[in-house]
């Protein structure tokens, strides 16, 4: 094997100067094994070239190939098990979060969660916490309440079909819900969502607003949604608005993958 050195492969010229750019080679040879999952060279489930095959393929060392397949294992493209070697991994279809998901659909067992998956009750499931918090200055602000105040917090990861997609937690004002079905974790997951409780509470939703915000994932995220440390995700924050102002849920965050969810606006405009 051709010895190698930390910057190999020129990539470009600086534009002033003629300053030479040098690519570390395990992020070129990340670039290409990249390049060939894409492709469909290598598909989803398929075993890659072990480690000795591809240092002779690249003729680099043993440490530049373990570099770039912990590279695409942080991306999510890749997983190692034991007695399999390394597998590109099936990339999760993706989800389109509609602008009028929030809209109640007269007679269909679902939620805004299902619809934005497509998938039906039977193959929803999801983990859930209840516990009884004091808002402090963060979320008296979303809340538009003084801190202190008592709420609520019910922690969620949602599953389709056994694979996490989205956590969240919601919070609710315990002087809504103490003593009704909305704070018994048993009642969860609750057709129609967060909308319908309110409504079995009498409060009359009218307004739902959302800010996003894409990051990479923390330690927690990331384990929780199974993806690579390398993969972003997008956090938003909801706030269910009653007709009297009032703000009556936030959820903070919401947290998805960032690589399979596309959020679709409608925005209507008079000529």
């Amino acid at each position: 094997m051709e010895r190698e050195s930390m910057c190999t492969q020129i990539d470009e010229y600086g534009e002033s100067g003629g300053v030479l750019v040098a690519q570390p080679e395990y992020l070129r040879i990340a670039a290409d094994l990249r390049r060939r999952i894409s492709s469909g060279e290598f598909g989803p489930g398929d075993r890659l070239p072990t480690l000795p095959a591809l240092c002779q393929e690249y003729r680099v060392s043993e440490t530049t190939i373990r570099n770039a397949l912990g590279l695409l294992r942080n991306e999510g493209l890749i997983e190692t098990r034991a007695r399999a070697g390394t597998l590109v991994r099936p990339r999760p279809p993706v989800h389109r979060m509609a602008a009028d998901r929030y809209r109640t659909v007269a007679g269909a067992k679902s939620t805004p969660y299902t619809r934005d998956q497509g998938i039906g009750w039977s193959e929803y499931r999801m983990d859930k916490r209840f516990e009884k918090v004091q808002a402090d200055a963060e979320l008296a602000a979303l809340f538009e309440c003084e801190p202190g105040e008592r709420l609520l917090a019910r922690h969620f990861v949602f599953y389709d079909n056994d694979q996490p997609t989205q956590m969240s937690t919601s919070y609710v004002r315990w002087s809504d819900v103490a003593g009704t079905p909305v704070a018994d974790p048993i009642n969860e997951p609750w057709p129609g969502g967060t909308r319908a409780q309110m409504a079995s509470l009498g409060i009359n939703v009218t307004r739902i607003t959302e800010s996003f915000i894409a990051a990479m994932p923390t330690e927690a995220e990331a384990s929780t949604l199974r993806v690579g440390s390398g993969v972003p995700v997008i956090r938003y924050t909801r706030r269910h608005i009653a007709d009297t102002g009032r703000i009556v849920e936030v959820a903070h965050p919401i947290v998805r993958r960032g690589d399979t969810t596309v959020v679709d606006f409608v925005i209507d405009l008079d000529d």
